[in-house]
């Protein structure tokens, strides 16, 4: 299943760069916990991630997998039911940014079969999800949240 949204928000690049890789569990709306394992400072580096939505708690082993400060960031996120590859694009618009996620969802086992059948179902949500979380993000950042973090 695979996905993009786009939001853009009032605030610098680099700021919104470093908001939304560091801080996830801040601005997500699924994302409970966001644990760095071993920080390489970039490609390399390792996490673990545990997300709750409507009750069900699922934990993710991650890796940061690209790292161009201040434009690129992605991490792939490996599950029990499920791996996510997950890409962010951070656009320079003259003091706004312009924040893209897209994202690739890949059931195991069962939920293999369940993204075979009801794929059509599930993409329209995750794609009205990754909208919401970018929302989310844009909210949070021009509240002032990236400023304080600095």
């Amino acid at each position: 299943m695979h996905s993009i949204a786009s939001i853009e928000t009032d605030r610098p690049i680099d700021e919104v760069f470093v908001y939304t890789n560091d801080k996830v569990a801040d601005w997500s709306l699924t994302v409970v916990e966001n644990e760095i394992i071993e920080d390489k400072h970039g490609v390399g580096s390792t996490f673990r991630c545990v997300t709750e939505e409507k009750g069900r708690r699922m934990e993710f082993q991650g890796v940061t997998s690209l790292w161009e400060p201040p434009t690129k960031s992605a991490i792939s996120l490996t599950g029990e039911l499920f791996d996510i590859e997950a890409e962010y694009r951070f656009e320079d618009l003259g003091g706004r940014t312009r924040v893209t996620q897209e994202s690739t969802v890949r059931g195991k086992g069962f939920a293999k079969i369940m993204f075979f059948l009801f794929g059509w179902l599930m993409k329209k949500q995750g794609c009205d999800a990754v909208t919401k979380e970018l929302e989310s993000l844009k909210e949070k950042l021009e509240g002032g949240a990236g400023q304080a973090d600095r």
